[in-house]
């Protein structure tokens, strides 16, 4: 049991580590958008490039994060239902559930993989008249998927000692 505890400690470090390094992105998603607002209001001398740097990072930001959010449980749930039920009951619920959650990370590392190789290759760019490299933001797809995958699977095993034993492991 210390092992499997070890290995679910790694793996939530790993999303926790992801997801405050991430975090900081939003600090350039300010900074593009106040050079555009001032730029654009005070200068007269609109960017082409700030508003989609924005989204990029953007886009990295929330793909990224997902892990994390598992992790710290805020994702969204129908509370209605889901908070009256024991803890146990809320297992089994997630439990029953998780089959689309697999399917769901499935599908963002396989097909994610499969659109950030090509994207990689082609050294894909946006098209506007900027034209950003888009393959790096496409390449946190898969990694994304990963990242949810694992911290799925802690939770998946977390659910089941409490169906097996009614005690969180921590």
């Amino acid at each position: 049991m210390q092992k499997l505890s070890l290995f679910l400690h790694v793996i939530d470090n790993i999303n926790d580590r992801t997801g405050k390094i991430i975090s900081f992105l939003v600090v350039f998603i300010v900074a593009c958008i106040v050079y555009e607002v001032v730029s654009r209001s005070i200068f007269n001398a609109p960017t082409i490039w700030a508003h989609e740097l924005s989204t990029l990072l953007y886009g990295a930001l929330i793909i990224m994060g997902g892990g994390y959010t598992l992790r710290h449980k805020v994702h969204v749930n129908v509370d209605i239902v889901y908070a009256r039920l024991s803890q146990r009951r809320r297992a089994i619920l997630d439990l029953l559930t998780f089959t689309l959650f697999f399917s769901f990370c499935f599908v963002l590392i396989w097909h994610g993989g499969q659109v950030a190789w090509r994207s990689l290759q082609l050294l894909e760019t946006t098209e506007t008249i900027w034209e950003p490299p888009i393959y790096p933001l496409k390449l946190t797809i898969p990694i994304a998927g990963f990242l949810l995958l694992l911290q799925g699977l802690a939770k998946f095993i977390r659910d089941l000692i409490i169906v097996i034993t009614d005690k969180e492991l921590l």
